[in-house]
C-alpha cells in the first residue's frame, strides 16, 4: 500500500506542476517582446530611428530627383498629392532647382506622429537658399511613411548630460 500511494503522491505533484506551468511562463517574456507584438505601441528609440530612415531617403530622393522613391517614403493618402505636385514649379522635385544639400535637425514625437525637423538648401540659377522643413513621420501598419511636409521646424533640443 505505500508505493501505491508514493505513486499517486508523484502523479498528484506533476499534474500540479504542469497546471502551474503555463501561469509561470507567463512573467518570462521581456517588455520589448510585449511592444514588438503590439503594433500600435513601438519603443521611442525605434520610433525615432525609423523616422529619421524615411526621412533621410525622402531628402536622398530630392537629391538625386529621383521621383519614385521619393514616393516611395510616403504614406498612401499623401501620394496623391505628391503625384499632382512633385514635379510642379514648386514642387519638391522641380526641374528649376537643385537640392545641395540636406540635414535632419531635429527628431521628436509630436501630436500627428514623430516630427523631423530638416535645413534644406536649394540653388536656382546663382542664387541658393536654406530653408526649414518639417516632415510628420507616422507608423502605418508594420512599416513607417512620411505623413506630411510643411515648411518650419522645431529647434533642437537642448542636449542633456547626466
Amino acid at each position: 500500500m505505500g508505493v501505491t500511494n508514493t505513486r499517486v503522491a508523484t502523479r498528484a505533484a506533476l499534474v500540479a506542476t504542469l497546471a502551474v506551468l503555463p501561469f509561470a511562463l507567463l512573467g518570462c517574456g521581456s517588455d520589448d517582446e510585449d511592444a514588438a507584438q503590439q503594433p500600435g505601441r513601438a519603443p521611442a528609440e525605434e520610433a525615432a530611428a525609423k523616422s529619421r530612415e524615411r526621412v533621410q531617403a525622402y531628402l536622398d530622393a530630392m537629391i538625386a530627383k529621383d521621383v519614385a522613391a521619393g514616393r516611395g517614403q510616403l504614406c498612401a493618402p499623401a501620394q496623391a498629392a505628391f503625384d499632382a505636385a512633385a514635379t510642379g514649379p514648386n514642387g519638391d522635385f522641380a526641374d528649376h532647382f537643385t537640392v545641395t544639400g540636406a540635414t535632419i535637425t531635429d527628431v521628436r514625437a509630436g501630436a500627428g506622429g514623430q516630427e523631423v525637423s530638416t535645413e534644406i538648401t536649394v540653388t536656382a540659377g546663382s542664387r541658393e537658399a536654406t530653408r526649414p522643413l518639417l516632415f510628420t513621420v507616422t507608423r502605418s501598419g508594420a512599416d513607417w511613411c512620411v505623413a506630411r511636409e510643411a515648411p518650419g521646424g522645431n529647434t533642437p533640443e537642448p542636449s542633456v548630460t547626466p
